[in-house]
């Protein structure tokens, strides 16, 4: 995956620039105006709707501790007062006019909003987007409503016992960084919030040049340029905000470590993860990543055959989320309390095999690579829905990542497998927890160690 390069020269002497790479080939096409915004749209006029999104590179990963969880309320506070809309009720107002139907996410390295409407009101919803993204005013009252309503999400977590267990891994996985990983936040910094807060939020990454709009559906490229170039033009650059705030540099797991998370629930669920490759880093190991998690989640694997049709697990998944600062590896599975042990044995073996020659079949590696082809591309056929990927992926990795995505997937070989696993898998630390009840913990005489793979359970035993 290849991070998007700013293109100095063209930003600075001239207005539109059309994306000559193989984006392209997607049917976005490309803007980018002096302020830096860049302007994606796609062209699609088979109903006659429309989807405005801006998408800005922030979340988890911009906050230090103090600021943990403030994207995801600043995010909230988006659809608000500003200096056209008096408050949230004209803003709703307003949306109900131009028949939209909205929404946002925060996660941990984009933070995006959308709006769908009829293709009739484009310059509306634009002028709607640009109010909400350039002035926004924070209003006292409305954010002291807003602030129970993100915690109420947090509430709806912590009720979920396997809640625990994500947050005490998170924090076994990323150390003293855990709450760059964590977009919920954390409770104490949300109550305390403050305008001034949201305000410095704004300034540092709400600026075009760390941000991009979309425009989907219903559409003309060119009608949206010009409508875009008037309407977002005078946003004011800053300076990059990754010179100004660099990103933290999460430290390796030094250890295996593991952790037993004691909660009433029906059966024990485990959590295996290990720092993956990143887009920054090593674009080869997020492909091969995605196409062996996909190979090991197919039923037909051996991976599932031994482990899920052995019936040691009630199933067992195979993760890897592609981001910029370090994605994580995961491996999850649910048990019988009584087979807990038996499945961790069984899992370590498995990974042991992972390199193996047999493991899995050419066939079903080139089954692996051109499904999650087919997959990408069944993926583009809402174009309201796509828009949301491609912010995504402009966001993480690049355009020009998203672009090559398929090629790129075609190329991988077993040897890039193998590489990848000796990279960030086979041999190399981890964190492993479960979540089991108090009854499970005394009936097997549950250790930390028991959870441990391998050689390490070995070590940490003899130890005991």
């Amino acid at each position: 995956m290849k991070l998007l390069k700013t293109i100095f020269f063209f930003i600075l002497t001239t207005i539109i620039i059309y994306n000559m790479t193989q984006a392209s080939d997607l049917g976005i096409k490309k803007k980018i105006l002096k302020n830096g915004l860049e302007i994606l749209v796609i062209e699609n006029r088979s109903v006659p709707l429309i989807t405005v999104e801006i998408c800005v590179k922030n979340g988890a990963f911009t906050e230090p501790p103090e600021y943990s969880g403030l994207s995801h309320l600043y995010e909230h506070m988006f659809f608000k007062a500003n200096e056209k809309i008096p408050n949230q009720e004209a803003f709703l107002e307003r949306a109900r006019e131009l028949g939209m139907v909205w929404n946002g996410t925060t996660g941990n390295e984009r933070v995006n909003y959308f709006f769908t409407c009829p293709k009739i009101n484009l310059k509306e919803a634009l002028e709607f987007m640009r109010d909400a993204t350039l002035y926004p005013l924070f209003d006292q009252a409305e954010l002291e409503r807003e602030r129970p309503v993100v915690i109420g999400e947090y509430d709806r977590n912590e009720s979920q016992p396997p809640y625990y267990l994500f947050v005490e891994f998170g924090k076994k996985m990323w150390g003293d960084y855990y709450n760059r990983k964590n977009a919920l936040g954390e409770r104490s910094t949300i109550l305390a919030a403050t305008q001034e807060q949201m305000k410095i939020i704004q300034k540092k990454y709400y600026v075009p040049n760390n941000s991009s709009l979309l425009i989907a559906g219903d559409v003309d490229a060119n009608e949206v340029f010009k409508l875009a170039e008037t309407m977002f033009g005078k946003w004011e650059r800053s300076d990059d905000p990754f010179i100004k705030n660099p990103l933290i540099t999460f430290k390796p797991l030094s250890n295996p470590e593991a952790l037993i998370v004691q909660k009433q629930f029906p059966v024990p669920i485990v959590l295996v993860g290990w720092h993956g490759p990143d887009t920054k880093r090593d674009l080869m190991g997020t492909y091969a990543a995605d196409v062996f998690s996909y190979i090991l989640k197919q039923k037909t694997s051996p991976f599932q055959k031994n482990l899920v049709e052995s019936g040691l697990m009630l199933g067992v998944n195979v993760g890897y989320q592609t981001e910029q600062n370090v994605g994580p590896i995961m491996i999850s599975f649910q048990t019988m309390p009584e087979k807990l042990k038996d499945a961790v044995k069984a899992l370590s073996n498995e990974i042991e095999k992972f390199d193996s020659p047999d493991y899995y079949t050419d066939e079903q590696l080139e089954t692996a690579k051109n499904t999650l082809a087919v997959d990408e591309i069944y993926s583009r056929e809402s174009t309201s829905n796509w828009v949301h990927t491609v912010s995504y992926w402009w966001a993480v990795a690049g355009l020009d990542y998203y672009a090559d995505y398929i090629n790129n997937l075609k190329k991988i070989t077993r040897k890039d497998i193998n590489d990848y696993i000796h990279r960030y898998i086979k041999g190399k630390n981890y964190v492993v927890g479960a979540l089991v009840s108090e009854e499970t913990v005394k009936s097997l005489d549950l250790k930390e160690a028991d959870l441990l793979l391998g050689s390490s359970q070995l070590e940490k035993q003899e130890n005991r």
